[in-house]
């Protein structure tokens, strides 16, 4: 930039500005006005050229990733990374790593978690920042929920168990088979693994009621309304904020009775300040049964039987001749003298499950918000005929949404809306899949095959030859899988609005809010079957049609 000055009896007047150039940059365009200047010979005396050198300054960025860490190395999830002096900042995810784009250099960067000292870091240009964050003094790991309120867990004298959401993560989509060996003074057993039928009973310290229906559920509270079993089940672990259960009388004492069996209380997880923040997780477990019943053969199978006729009378006529025992074991003649495992033929030892979720949340200093995704798909292990037109093996598809929301209507009111909604999509053999194994268990090995080949006679059947034996009142468990299967949806929608406001000026702490729960419920189950057509065998290549 080039001012003019023309000097005016001694004096300079209003400097005079003739080009500007590109901030950054020194102007060379100086030259050629100079030039004409002194070519048209103006007195130097009058007029005088200063040059002003423009440099533009440009604040420099850079983009970093890190991880939060406490002390012994476990992931601070949920931890806040700020600029200092800013509302912009980050959260860390469930692994404790977070990504910052565009930070500016030697900028001075809050980091914060509850029950952790505040540290400050300056930032010089890192690619990656490890951060190791220290427990308070005043205060222990983490603050404790305690009925309608928060403490710290230092100042908590009443038996309260605080259990972090990564602890709760298991391969499993029902969030109530994780509590066992998990939580101190909680028992857990489960009695099924069938998919919908998995729930995992518990207590907490013992039984506390009498009488034939002496085990019951304790109180369940999720975002401070009270809901069942099912709903606790259905709970996404990667929505969970706060995990706590209380115990004893002094915890559960503003519950009254209905705290007599202790309390679950669960808080789902809110938006925060800062830009958005995306997870997802993919997952494909396997799973087996954890033990599998080991049968006798089929030739011993007979000779106990034999022997428990000639017990009971022994002048009973013994069902198994000496001759089908002999045949048996020495496996001629299959089709006459069959053996059966029937649970290698109804089951698989393993089979597959997947689940997937997704995140987002983030907001301004008005309204936050966190939305979430789940959808899990649990199979189970019952094999498939290709011949038969339709899948009876069980399949579960579960879905799942929540979205949180809270907004500041002023510097002391908050509203809260939560809206979550599960969609449970089932296909399975009719009767379960427990009836289906007590079906296996009780079928005779030794009688029929599961199902005949066509021979000549039946070259042009379109439908499956089940086996059966003498009038065909015999238990056929792979007629009774394959003959039809069972639907059901079940929906359940919940929407809760809280208020909260705050009367510090009344009383420093004192606030009061107030909450409405909606919640709906809807079932539909259908069962569409068939009845099998039954054969017996007489004699080789030959079959008798016997019930239909």
């Amino acid at each position: 930039m080039i001012r003019l000055r023309k000097r005016c009896s001694g004096q300079c007047c209003q400097p005079q500005k003739i080009q500007s150039t590109k901030p950054g940059k020194y102007s060379y365009g100086w030259i050629l006005p100079a030039f004409l200047l002194t070519v048209v010979g103006l007195p130097c005396r009058d007029l005088r050229a200063e040059v002003f050198p423009v440099v533009a300054k440009v604040q420099q960025s850079s983009k970093f990733k890190g991880k939060i860490s406490d002390t012994g190395g476990d992931p601070l999830p949920g931890a806040t990374v700020q600029i200092k002096g800013s509302t912009k900042g980050v959260i860390a995810d469930m692994d404790g790593n977070f990504e910052f784009d565009d930070c500016p250099l030697n900028s001075t960067l809050v980091v914060s978690y509850i029950g952790m000292e505040t540290k400050e870091i300056k930032y010089t240009g890192q690619k990656f920042l490890n951060i190791v964050m220290e427990a308070k003094t005043d205060e222990l790991e983490e603050v404790t929920v305690v009925a309608f309120a928060k403490q710290k867990k230092e100042s908590v004298v009443s038996a309260i168990t605080t259990v972090k959401p990564t602890e709760l993560k298991i391969p499993s989509s029902n969030l109530t088979t994780a509590f066992a060996g998990r939580v101190a003074g909680l028992i857990s057993y489960q009695t099924s693994g069938e998919p919908g039928q998995d729930n995992a009973s518990f207590f907490i310290r013992g039984i506390t009621t009498f009488g034939a229906e002496a085990k019951k559920d304790p109180l369940i509270l999720i975002d401070g309304i009270e809901l069942s079993t099912d709903d606790l089940a259905r709970l996404n672990t990667d929505d969970i904020a706060s995990f706590s259960i209380m115990k004893d009388a002094t915890a559960t004492a503003l519950y009254g009775a209905r705290g007599a069996n202790g309390v679950i209380s669960v808080t789902t997880k809110e938006g925060r300040e800062g830009k958005v923040t995306i997870n997802a997780r993919v997952e494909n477990s396997f799973s087996s049964p954890t033990k599998k019943i080991s049968q006798t053969d089929p030739v011993t199978y007979m000779r106990m039987q034999n022997e428990a006729i000639k017990t009971r009378d022994p002048l009973g006529l013994a069902l198994y001749s000496e001759e089908k025992i002999t045949m048996t074991e020495r496996g001629l003649y299959p089709n006459i003298f069959p053996t059966t495992d029937w649970y290698d033929t109804m089951f698989n030892d393993v089979i597959s499950n997947q689940r997937a979720n997704l995140s987002l949340s983030g907001g301004g200093t008005v309204a936050r918000y966190y939305v979430a995704a789940n959808v899990s798909k649990d199979n189970g292990n019952m094999k498939v005929d290709k011949r038969n037109n339709f899948n009876s093996n069980i399949s579960l598809m579960k879905y799942s949404i929540r979205s949180n929301i809270n907004i500041n209507l002023t510097k002391t009111t908050e509203l809260v809306l939560r809206m979550s909604g599960t969609f449970d999509e089932y296909t399975g053999p009719i009767g379960g899949g427990s009836f289906m194994y007590k079906e296996v268990m009780m079928a005779n090995p030794v009688l029929f095959k599961p199902y005949y080949e066509p021979d000549e006679q039946y070259a042009y059947s379109k439908h499956i030859l089940f086996g059966n034996y003498g009038a065909g009142n015999y238990v056929n468990p792979y007629a009774q899988a394959l003959k039809g299967y069972n639907d059901y949806s079940k929906n359940t929608m919940l929407v809760q609005f809280e208020g909260k406001q705050k009367l510090d000026m009344l009383t420093e702490g004192l606030a009061i809010r107030a909450k409405i729960n909606i919640d709906r419920y809807s079932e539909y189950s259908v069962d569409r079957a068939y009845s099998p057509f039954f054969y017996n065998n007489t004699s080789v290549n030959f079959y008798r049609k016997i019930k239909s």
